[in-house]
């Protein structure tokens, strides 16, 4: 009885093995269909941003921190003053 126990565990454990490894393969020999890979994107090289444009980015920040600025208003806030040059949009 405990030798037909083993046995069938051994064939249970071999089982396991085999599936594993063929399903590793399966997978690791399947390629993805030319309407499912995507294109690789080209993007813009970031530029350094200019002293002068850094000087009127940390001018807004310092306007929003005195105006205690946070979240979706702050950004708003900063965006219009970088385009009015760092000083407070009117």
């Amino acid at each position: 009885m405990k030798a037909a126990a083993r046995l069938l565990g051994s064939f249970a454990l071999a089982g396991f093995v085999i599936t594993g490894a063929l399903a590793a393969t399966a997978t690791a020999t399947t390629t993805p269909s030319a309407t499912t890979t995507a294109a690789p994107t080209t993007k813009k090289p970031k530029t350094a941003m200019t002293p002068e444009k850094t000087a009127i980015s940390k001018q807004c920040s310092t306007l929003a921190d005195q105006k205690n600025l946070h979240g979706k208003d702050r950004e708003k806030f900063r965006s219009a003053c970088k385009k009015n040059g760092g000083k407070a949009p009117s």
